[in-house]
């Protein structure tokens, strides 16, 4: 992971142009997932969906992966690889998406139910949604990492959850992993202090059951160790005038699946225009 390069207010505007792209992405996806739609078929819908919008994939040939989009089903938690597998009522899926625009990068993820899904599950996401959050609020002028990364933990372990250790949030920017490393547990006082002009891709990654994880075959996909589904929720969040602004949004996602929320409300740049 590279160096921590702090952002002046043009090249926020380039990164939120690129994070909107992705937003716009999960949000046409939204009303296509449904049982007996493969993931596949969503990566292509995808890759058409960026392309048309000036940006090219950010994910597409990263680190040699060979698809748009991870699209982690499940007790997959993240870095799925995109297949011909029917999605199935009661499923969930996290799509994790990227794009590349004017040489800066957007990041985020969202976890999708398909159909109807068990009450258990849904306060799984609920939860995990409800910690990105808790840690965006923390991203602000006298705090440091580990006050965001234990607001995320500790809201989920609350609920019961486990915390995955192994993989973290990061900066973004020119390059899709940038400094620093955000993970979603932590102590408060602890780590780098938080800057104007960072560029953070926050990203709880929750496990219904135990926070351990294993890796398939593949090189890439990450699965919960007891086979217990994952959710995971990210958002691109810059360090303005020392308060946290969302540069993603989820609203497209929302409007496509008919969902009313103030969420984001306290996170937005005023008068901005979606």
């Amino acid at each position: 992971m590279s160096s921590i390069v702090l952002k002046n207010a043009e090249e926020i505007e380039l990164m939120r142009e690129s994070a909107l792209i992705v937003s716009k992405t999960l949000g046409m996806l939204a009303g296509e997932i449904k049982p007996g739609i493969s993931t596949l078929e969503l990566d292509a819908l995808a890759e058409t969906c960026i392309r048309d919008h000036g940006a090219i994939p950010g994910f597409l040939g990263l680190y040699d992966f060979p698809n748009t989009l991870c699209m982690s089903p499940n007790a997959q938690v993240v870095h799925g690889i995109p297949n011909k597998e029917p999605l199935q009522e009661g499923d969930v899926i996290s799509i994790d998406c990227g794009s590349l625009k004017n040489g800066y990068y957007g990041d985020h993820a969202y976890t999708f139910a398909v159909g109807e899904i068990d009450p258990k599950t849904q306060k799984l996401l609920d939860v995990t949604k409800e910690s990105l959050y808790k840690g965006i609020a923390e991203f602000k002028s006298g705090n440091r990492i580990g006050d965001l990364a234990y607001a995320i933990q500790n809201h989920a372990e609350s609920a019961g959850y486990g915390v995955v250790r192994e993989l973290v949030g990061h900066g973004l920017g020119t390059t899709m992993h940038e400094g620093p490393e955000v993970p979603n547990y932590g102590r408060r006082g602890r780590g780098k202090k938080f800057q104007e002009g960072m560029v953070l891709a926050i990203e709880p990654m929750i496990n219904r059951g135990t926070h351990r994880i294993k890796q398939l075959n593949d090189g890439w996909t990450i699965l919960t160790a007891d086979g217990l589904p994952s959710a995971h929720f990210e958002h691109n969040v810059a360090l303005v005038d020392g308060k946290p602004e969302l540069l993603s949004t989820f609203q497209y996602i929302y409007e496509a699946l008919g969902i009313t929320s103030d969420e984001e409300t306290p996170f937005r740049k005023e008068n901005l225009v979606l």
